[in-house]
């Protein structure tokens, strides 16, 4: 009976580590502004990235410029302009500016229940691209209104179940590590022979990692074979495979503890079995 626990405990382990980091990345990584922000940071130098970014930023802006029968060539240098301005620090404050505001409307959107759909106000982007295309002497630039313009980012068909799972992850962020934790401790305590069990949690949680792996991997295929044809695939898979390093780090460093701990476990086993 306690062989058969422990083997029902460990096999929960590895089911609950995949569940745990998915969780604790909710609540620790996705729910706080800062390292969203830190996270996302980096892709303000992909020039797919870049890409996209001129290209919406460019339809935003060039709308609410009036330059009668020059509007075609004010567009094209407007469109230059911002291509020379994504490669300046500016850029990326503003790239970093629009995160933090995006993530805060996703955030008021999962915690307040207003809406089906994420929006961020390009207000404050569109201040620094107007000072820096000003100074640039870019023509028709100072007639940039800044204006409250609101970029509708996401959308969903049922946002209430969306903010159901965040609340239960945020939730379980907490408990869920420290759940699992115990429940290995618990498998090795109730075992018969502990350093087995020691050998049997250590795969449990290697064999975790390995499905959150696969998990973060299958979700990617999903979530860019779903991407509306208006949305380039390459800055759609690096804006999630920046969002999900944390996952992608934790999976490499929990094979790495499970591994070491089966490993230590055969290795005290043989040395004890040596005369």
């Amino acid at each position: 009976m306690r062989t058969f626990l422990s083997a029902v405990l460990i096999t929960l382990v590895a089911l609950l580590v995949p569940a745990s980091a998915v969780a604790y990345w909710a609540d620790r990584e996705l729910g706080d502004a800062d390292r969203y922000t830190a996270a996302m940071s980096p892709l303000a130098g992909d020039p797919t990235v870049q890409g996209v970014v001129v290209t919406q930023v460019t339809r935003a802006l060039s709308g609410q410029i009036d330059a009668g029968p020059f509007q075609g060539g004010v567009d094209a240098l407007l469109g230059e302009a911002l291509r020379s301005f994504a490669g300046t620090p500016a850029y990326r404050t503003a790239w970093d500016a629009a995160n933090r505001a995006a993530h805060a409307a996703f955030l008021d959107a999962l915690t307040t229940g207003h809406g089906d759909a994420v929006t961020i106000d390009l207000a404050p982007v569109t201040a620094q691209v107007k000072g820096e295309l000003v100074a640039d002497g870019v023509p028709f630039a100072d007639r940039i209104p800044v204006s409250h313009i609101s970029v509708k980012v996401m959308e969903y068909d049922d946002l209430g179940a969306l903010r159901k799972g965040f609340r239960m992850l945020q939730v379980a962020g907490v408990w869920l590590p420290v759940l699992t934790v115990v429940l290995a401790a618990t498998a090795i305590a109730v075992a018969v022979r502990r350093r087995r069990a020691v050998m049997a949690t250590g795969l449990g949680v290697a064999a975790g990692a390995v499905l959150l792996w696969i998990a973060v991997y299958v979700c990617r295929r999903l979530t860019l074979d779903d991407l509306p044809s208006d949305i380039d695939p390459r800055a759609a898979g690096a804006v999630y495979d920046a969002l999900t390093a944390f996952l992608r780090t934790a999976a490499w460093v929990i094979l790495a503890i499970g591994l070491a701990a089966a490993l230590a476990a055969w290795v005290v086993g043989r040395v004890r079995r040596t005369p």
